[in-house]
């Protein structure tokens, strides 16, 4: 995020862009309702009618995968009508004149026919957007999980730079993370590009600094491989030896029966968990580790926020902490870690390490903790990035993006399309939530959520068990008709695994962050005979 939670209940406009807010980041919501009812506007972009709908000035409820075409019009509008922040392009950004070539080829006539909203919906839009600032954008997985996820996101930027809405409180671009500490584990360098502090290991200067401090003789100078090339290398025995450290891979992937198959090929597979997963069924070896409450340490938040985290229980057994764990690895592999606790890995290493962090010590926490970049033990954190337009790279970068469609795309044998993300109850694969009796009985099944007309046209009534089928595979689950979804649009989640939607969901990627397009595959539903 390049702002922060606080400026939610502040902002004098929100854009909400394919994220499900209350379900998935219920607290925020609370922020962005209180903000609401104080008077600000709120734009909801979603191809469901979620609950964020029911506070919105305007909601665009455009087909899935559509939102660099729709951006793209928005600024055609916004440029043809000069409505964009020109004092901002000029003197903030570079690449305007690209980015206006290809914002013309998408007149809102022409990104009514892909987004399916009118021409003259998204001239009023695009109107309303100018009318405030600065105005916060928010999005969540329904922007990233697609094979344009990149595109995605730069198109969200492209529109707030060209609003002047970027380096001001109350504005920016403001992605919520999808899972808890998924901030922590990026900024500490679990990416195969980066050190921690996203320091880039092709750059020969942070090579050098790494290997001093971490006393090896070389470094690889090139990224190594993300999840899916591994998945694929463990089936055909390039890769000898897995370590899945908090995932439950054979839930959460798509395509589950092809990751099922990768992970039974494994020759020597290590999981290190809380509980025992789908995933650790293939394991060799299971290392129990103790959860976030029973230890000491520090997570990071959506908005780069490190807080303490301190132990409330004891671990169960022989459960150990994650550091521990790897501490002793480390000795049987020869290096001797000197750190013994998460306090001194983070004031001997995290900060001397990242500059970014440099000034986070472990003293400083005691309130709400800081956030980065944080450069010195003077510096009071920066809860805004990219101030009045200085942004890190000097001038923000404008990119021209095209319109691509989903991978797959309905047909008549598949005629439906399949979004998928999750439910307000339950935690991804429910290796937690699902252990509470109390959560289970809210919600104990998968469904799949469909319109009324689609019910109508298959003689389906609510509650009954349905198939639903794609090329992939087929599960049976009960149907929820709501008016959530649009007809043409199945909703499921993946929390059970029976009914879980990565069943069907199709194993395309991103080509550049290898994200999987869980928001968007070809399907059929069908009463059961």
């Amino acid at each position: 995020m390049t702002n922060s939670f606080a400026d939610y209940a502040k902002a004098k406009m929100i854009i909400l862009v394919g994220t499900n807010i209350t379900e998935a980041h219920p607290v925020a919501a609370t922020f962005v309702k209180q903000a609401v009812l104080a008077g600000a506007k709120l734009i909801v972009i979603d191809p469901r009618r979620t609950e964020m709908v029911d506070f919105a000035d305007m909601f665009i409820q455009l087909k899935v995968g559509s939102d660099v075409a729709l951006i793209n019009a928005l600024m055609n509008v916004l440029i043809t009508e000069n409505l964009y922040d020109k004092k901002f392009v000029d003197s903030c950004t570079t690449g305007f004149d690209e980015l206006k070539k290809k914002a013309m080829e998408y007149p809102p006539e022409n990104a009514a026919e892909i987004s399916g909203i009118p021409a003259d919906t998204i001239r009023d839009l695009a109107r309303m957007m100018a009318s405030v600032k600065p105005a916060m954008l928010m999005y969540t997985l329904g922007i990233t999980e697609h094979i344009c996820g990149v595109n995605n996101v730069m198109s969200c930027a492209n529109l707030q730079m060209l609003l002047g809405n970027v380096g001001y409180e109350c504005g920016g671009v403001n992605p919520q993370r999808g899972q808890n500490n998924v901030q922590g584990a990026c900024d500490m360098g679990a990416l195969p590009n980066v050190f921690p502090g996203y320091q880039q290991v092709a750059n020969p200067d942070a090579r050098a600094k790494f290997e001093k401090a971490w006393n090896v003789k070389s470094l690889p100078d090139k990224p190594g491989m993300m999840m899916p090339t591994m998945m694929e290398n463990l089936k055909t025995g390039k890769v000898k030896g897995f370590y899945v450290f908090g995932e439950n891979l054979a839930n959460t992937e798509p395509d589950i029966r092809h990751v099922e198959s990768c992970l039974e090929a494994a020759e020597f597979l290590v999981c290190q968990d809380i509980f025992p997963t789908e995933t650790t069924r293939f394991a060799h070896v299971i290392l129990p580790a103790a959860a976030w409450s029973e230890d000491d340490g520090t997570f990071s938040n959506s908005e780069r926020r490190v807080s303490r985290v301190r132990t409330a229980s004891v671990a169960p057994g022989d459960a150990k902490p994650n550091w521990w764990i790897f501490k002793e690895l480390a000795k049987r592999f020869g290096h001797e870690w000197t750190s013994a606790s998460a306090q001194e890995i983070w004031d001997n290493e995290v900060s001397v390490l990242a500059p970014s962090m440099a000034g986070i010590k472990y003293a400083r926490l005691e309130g709400d903790g800081l956030q980065w970049p944080c450069p010195t033990a003077e510096h009071p954190g920066t809860p805004t990035l990219h101030g009045e337009g200085k942004f890190t790279c000097g001038l923000g970068v404008l990119k021209a993006i095209d319109y691509i469609p989903p991978a797959e795309v309905p047909d008549k044998e598949y005629p439906l399309v399949l979004s998928t993300g999750r439910r307000l109850y339950h935690y991804h694969t429910r290796t937690q939530t699902g252990r509470s009796a109390g959560i289970n009985e809210l919600l104990g099944e998968e469904t799949a959520d469909i319109s009324a007309a689609d019910a109508a046209s298959k003689g389906i009534a609510d509650g009954e068990k349905i198939s639903v089928k794609s090329r992939r595979g087929e599960v049976v689950v009960k149907a929820r008709v709501t008016k959530e979804v649009p007809p043409g649009l199945v909703w499921m989640a993946f929390h059970f695994r029976e009914g879980n939607a990565n069943w069907l969901t199709n194993p395309v990627y991103d080509p550049i962050t290898q994200t999987a397009e869980y928001k968007a595959c070809a399907v059929r539903i069908d009463r059961l005979k």
